[in-house]
């Protein structure tokens, strides 16, 4: 109870020293506070085997904010005030989770140096991050617009189902295809695409366009020379060199691609090549 009314009594610290700054930038905004659960701090701990002041979610405040500019200015705001704390600043919102989640995040030294963290996001995503897609879609519905092109893992999802009827076999298929740990990658144009750790620019190539992934011959990883079967990290820019005179996958790429999209169209090339090369030798036969 004591530890419930210090932590008020700190919100109402922060609070007061930020919303001076909000209403002189003129920011429509609404402000919470948000308390982590006991067990929620308690299961961090032991999950990343961590001392409890070296848990900065404990404490957080949300802003909800008109538009995305609002999100960046308010961020802009924060970081004048206090000092962020490295390697604790996350932009969801330029970056999505791989469901759809934006936000800003980001950790400061607050009053008495104690660590906050602030979550800044607009009605719109609070509402997707409380009540699920559904509520991204309806948001949409309402406000006269086109419906944005759906997540990736949900066309990956609806791709196993058309396969895969066996229920357990489905729900095993996602586990491992769909729901693994994602990686963000960039184009060098700066678009950024979704995909399952582990990938390679083979996975890559194929996710950007089909041709460019029959059409591969190599990679260009982080402005560095790189191999088709190298391993990618999240946020590394990939460029992919194309060989004009390729006309098709090679079936060897198959034991590194990890994506089911770049899986499925070596197997077709190496599908068909088995039938020409049946044809071949075998006079008279034909596709049926």
């Amino acid at each position: 109870m004591k530890k419930k009314l210090e932590r008020n009594l700190y919100f109402q610290k922060v609070r007061n020293i930020l919303t001076p700054r909000l209403e002189e930038a003129k920011v429509n905004y609404d402000i919470e506070v948000r308390f982590k659960h006991l067990y929620s701090i308690w299961k961090k701990m032991q999950n990343k085997n961590r001392r409890f002041d070296e848990i900065y979610d404990v404490f957080a405040l949300r802003l909800i904010v008109d538009n995305v500019n609002d999100c960046y200015k308010v961020l802009g705001i924060i970081h004048t005030l206090w000092k962020p704390k490295p390697n604790r600043f996350k932009d969801y919102i330029a970056v999505p989770k791989p469901n759809g989640y934006q936000s800003l995040h980001t950790t400061v030294f607050g009053p008495e140096g104690k660590a906050v963290e602030f979550q800044i996001r607009t009605l719109e995503m609070h509402e997707e991050s409380v009540y699920g897609i559904a509520a991204h879609w309806y948001y949409k519905a309402q406000n006269n617009k086109e419906f944005e092109k759906q997540p990736h893992w949900i066309q990956e999802i609806a791709d196993v189902q058309k396969e895969i009827t066996n229920t357990s076999e489905f729900i095993k298929n996602v586990q491992l295809n769909v729901f693994r740990d994602r990686i963000f990658v960039f184009s060098p144009q700066g678009d950024v695409f979704e995909l399952p750790e582990g990938s390679t620019p083979i996975d890559f190539a194929y996710a950007v366009h089909s041709n460019i992934g029959n059409h591969a011959s190599g990679a260009i990883i982080n402005d560095r020379l790189g191999r088709l079967d190298q391993e990618l990290k999240n946020g590394d820019l990939v460029e992919i060199v194309l060989e004009k005179s390729r006309q098709h996958p090679s079936k060897d790429w198959i034991k590194f691609a990890k994506t089911k999209r770049a899986r499925d169209h070596i197997k077709q090339y190496a599908k068909k090549s088995t039938l020409e090369n049946i044809k071949r030798f075998i006079p008279g036969i034909n596709n049926k």
